[in-house]
């Protein structure tokens, strides 16, 4: 098969590539060996990890929140069986929708494993090969396993494996308090697992915003979900029915599963960059700000190119690769990447965190924070865990950054995204006109505080 552009992986990165090169008129080939498009997001990803997290809300609110809105309800119970069937269907909905749009837009799906043979062509165990004037590499990542022993039982998964269980495990260790472990620590706490988590650094989610990491601790603290921070994990006993769980100083912990979410590294083995001349490392394939790679019709875009390991900015890169391998000129450039996180509660984030914003102008930097409790449509939900705090910085007044804990941080951090994208100031947030009562309030409010004009909040400067 010829090909104007062929893309290996058919991830978020890769499908959307696809998408968009077809777009722009060229006859593109997507080269996948799983069964169903979507890569990781969509099958054994965010998508499902997602449905898990409605359902785990769903549950936690019949149990606690409805009856103290009025709504009275039997004692409700969890049917892990339809909790997985809801789970699956939203995934099976969500790939088929890509194939969909392969065949809408004339995407030639090659179902198979592609490697390179050369720096115009892919081989395809179990289908077509592929000859192409340009490619795009999309294979994303896997998940680490570390060299700890015992780390090899069958009890011990990643979390494809997790999220393949048919049965909520009644004790489960996760190894690693990063965003993979705490969303999945988050779910099964609600599901009514016993969960521990060990980590080896001095705080959850340690690439955020050390008071968004803070506030979940605390959070997870309330819930029951035990934390044992600056912790290594140093062996792994399997009891045939039970895991007894090494780490730290001689501390043990019985679980029935483990999860092991230590990060994941870029795929760029045994896919043949080495035959197409393809730079790389184990942080993944270098690219320029077009995700062009060393070889000048190769672009690699998602999580193998090493940049960020989210959904979002994959589609993106994605969007970046295909135009530029189909002629046209784009580039990436420096976008606010919005940081979700769907633990409960919620934690999102864009721009800077605060210790970045201020190693960067050291004294000249403000943060304004507006509580959840003083917002009123978060105190009629019934949730008012954590709050909107804003970083600007104050020569001039340009916001750095935005970090929110609580109710709906995902969704409302979209705001965010498009005030940093426009370079807005703090005036700018705190002089909007913020519907009432939304949770966007808080937003506003955070503003107003940074600026020492709060109105329903005495003013927080710091």
């Amino acid at each position: 098969m010829d090909v104007d552009v062929a893309v290996l992986g058919g991830g978020p990165a890769g499908y959307t590539a696809a998408i968009r090169a077809a777009q722009l008129g060229g006859k593109v080939a997507c080269i996948e060996a799983e069964p169903k498009l979507g890569g990781t997001c969509l099958r054994v990803g965010c998508i499902p990890t997602k449905a898990w997290v409605q359902s785990a809300h769903a549950y936690h609110d019949a149990r606690e929140t409805f009856a103290k809105l009025g709504v009275q309800t039997a004692d409700p119970s969890l049917d892990f069986g339809t909790v997985v069937s809801w789970k699956d269907a939203v995934v099976d909905q969500m790939t088929g929708g890509i194939a969909s749009l392969f065949k809408a837009n004339g995407v030639e799906w090659v179902n198979g494993k592609g490697t390179f043979t050369g720096a115009n062509a892919i081989a395809v165990e179990g289908g077509e090969d592929v000859a192409f004037r340009s490619a795009i590499v999309a294979t994303g990542s896997f998940p680490i396993r570390p060299p700890i022993p015992g780390l090899d039982s069958p009890r011990c998964v990643d979390s494809t494996g997790l999220l393949s269980q048919t049965e909520v495990p009644a004790r489960l260790v996760v190894l690693g308090g990063g965003i993979i472990g705490c969303e999945f620590a988050s779910i099964f706490s609600r599901f009514g697992t016993e969960v521990t988590i060990i980590e080896m650094l001095p705080h959850l989610i340690p690439t955020e915003d050390e008071d968004a990491g803070k506030e979940l601790e605390k959070a997870f603290r309330k819930r029951g979900i035990a934390q044992h921070l600056s912790k290594q994990c140093t062996q792994v006993d399997d009891h045939g029915g039970h895991l007894t769980v090494h780490f730290g100083e001689g501390e043990t912990v019985d679980c029935d599963l483990m999860l092991v979410a230590v990060g994941r590294a870029a795929l760029v083995e045994g896919i043949g960059l080495e035959a197409a001349g393809v730079s790389f490392d184990r942080k993944g394939i270098g690219t320029d700000d077009h995700r062009r790679t060393n070889v000048a019709h190769i672009y690699a875009a998602g999580d193998v190119a090493g940049y960020w390991q989210l959904a979002h900015t994959g589609f993106r890169e994605g969007e970046v690769a295909a135009e530029n391998a189909m002629g046209h000129e784009s580039t990436f450039g420096e976008p606010a990447v919005p940081r979700p996180i769907y633990t409960d509660p919620e934690i999102a984030g864009a721009g800077l965190t605060e210790a970045q914003a201020r190693e960067k102008h050291g004294d000249a930097v403000v943060v304004g924070r507006a509580p959840w409790v003083a917002i009123a449509r978060a105190v009629m939900s019934g949730n008012t865990t954590g709050w909107v705090k804003t970083i600007h910085e104050s020569t001039y007044g340009e916001l750095l950054g935005i970090v929110i804990v609580g109710p709906h941080a995902t969704d409302l951090i979209g705001e965010a995204v498009v005030a940093l994208d426009a370079e807005a100031t703090i005036e700018t947030i705190a002089d909007g006109v913020a519907p009432h009562p939304t949770l966007a309030e808080g937003v506003k409010e955070a503003g107003l505080v940074a600026l020492g004009r709060a109105i329903h909040l005495p003013p927080r400067r710091r």
